[in-house]
């Protein structure tokens, strides 16, 4: 099973409900925690352990100067504007090739050949018994984050439960994580952008056949603003957790809330049993 925790915005408590439920299940059986928020990862925030990395690399391509006749064609084709051919030379931007291998191919004097390079890494650590932590890292400048991701979700493939800690919005990179996963958990907060955001990301969803529900962060009592969305879009809310001080201290210092706040261990278990309800579709 991959379960996948994501917000339609930043600072929702994703990653406090992600590193929560990953702690609870690991007690009692092995589970791996995907952090796909691959720009900014914090996971390994709340798991401090030795990590191990392997380097995450794309195809990129090699010039021949030598052989180069200033054509044109290789820039033609690239879309992304990686390549600009003028008079007497040509210039290459690295971070915005997308390494089709396209110029490639279309280059009449075969001056290009198709190399390796480096556009982050993975890091694993195992921080607890039953745990595995699989951290994506893009490096900066890059923009090939869905790169990072596949590679990522790779390494967790074939695990009977993986807990992916998805980037929040919903563009590429929510898309590349969400797709083929068997239940998607929403976190989101009661606020008129939280449900802006939360509608637009659980389109997302809805597009990719993820059957999801909701979490409900920094709740005051009042989330009728979220709660409307979710009957007009059939969303179950799974889990509501209040806007509590302790709670906050907890988190913000890199501690678990399920490890220390009495009765939060048996709410993120009962959050994980809904979520397999979902996937049966019940």
């Amino acid at each position: 099973m991959r379960l996948v925790v994501a917000s339609g915005k930043g600072g929702t408590g994703k990653t406090l409900v992600a590193t929560n439920l990953a702690a609870v299940l690991s007690s009692e059986r092995e589970v791996v925690l995907a952090d796909c928020d691959v720009e900014e990862p914090n996971a390994h925030l709340f798991f401090p352990s030795e990590e191990k990395t392997l380097p995450v690399q794309t195809d990129v391509p090699l010039f021949d100067r030598s052989r180069c006749t200033q054509c044109g064609k290789c820039a033609d084709f690239c879309q992304y504007g990686a390549i600009v051919v003028l008079k007497d030379r040509f210039m290459f931007f690295p971070e915005m090739c997308h390494g089709c291998g396209g110029c490639e191919v279309v280059c009449p004097e075969g001056a290009i050949t198709m190399g390796k390079r480096s556009i982050g890494h993975v890091a694993f650590s195992t921080p607890r018994n039953g745990l595995v932590l699989i951290t994506g890292v893009l490096n900066e400048r890059e923009i090939m984050s869905p790169h990072v991701i596949r590679e990522t979700l790779g390494y967790a493939s074939g695990h009977p439960l993986v807990i992916c800690d998805a980037p929040p919005g919903m563009a590429c990179p929510v898309v590349e994580t969400l797709e083929g996963a068997d239940t998607c958990i929403f976190v989101t907060e009661p606020t008129p952008f939280g449900r802006h955001d939360l509608s637009l990301a659980a389109g997302v969803a809805s597009v990719l056949g993820v059957p999801s529900g909701v979490v409900i962060n920094r709740s005051q009592g009042d989330d009728g603003i979220i709660l409307d969305l979710c009957r007009e879009r059939n969303l179950p809310v799974l889990m509501t957790i209040p806007f509590d001080r302790d709670i906050a201290e907890t988190a913000n210092s890199g501690q678990l809330v399920t490890d220390r706040i009495p009765g939060m261990r048996e709410q993120f278990r009962d959050l994980f049993d809904r979520a397999c309800d979902l996937r049966r579709g019940e």
